[in-house]
């Protein structure tokens, strides 16, 4: 019997693919358990048509995240702070001002997005901004004392 699984199922297949199980599996477990549902001419159309939807999002957000990339690799940022003579600064630099910084030059970009190590010194550096699935931006910034 062919099966159209609702969730991902382990060991069985992923959301929204068609399987074959046996009969009993799928009427006793699957289908009221509500993992599946049975896989008939009309829900495979539906499903097509839902899969076609998103596949056609994903492309849209894509491109969306590249030009970001762009847009964030094309510059090198300047974080201010208080230092000390011998260049340690006064805490550490954080996700938030970086944040910050990228939303000061009109892009918006969730703290939880940037990963980065432990700043405290001035220098370069770089971060790694998340921006998709498979999409990374490296961000390059400069720490420098203020004045």
């Amino acid at each position: 019997m062919e099966v159209i699984l609702i969730q991902d199922m382990p060991g069985l297949g992923h959301k929204d693919q068609i399987i074959k199980v046996k009969d009993g599996y799928a009427n006793n477990y699957l289908i009221p358990k509500r993992i599946a549902i049975l896989a008939t001419p009309s829900a495979k159309k539906h499903l097509e048509e839902k899969l076609r939807q998103q596949a056609r999002k994903e492309q849209k957000l894509r491109e969306a995240a590249s030009q970001m990339r762009e847009k964030i690799e094309a510059k090198t940022y300047t974080v201010k702070v208080k230092a000390g003579e011998k260049g340690k600064i006064y805490g550490s630099v954080t996700n938030i001002q970086l944040a910050d910084l990228l939303s000061q030059n009109g892009i918006e970009i969730d703290r939880k997005q940037i990963e980065m190590d432990h700043v405290k010194e001035v220098g370069s550096f770089e971060a790694k901004v998340r921006l998709y699935k498979d999409i990374v931006a490296t961000m390059k910034f400069e720490v420098v004392a203020e004045q």
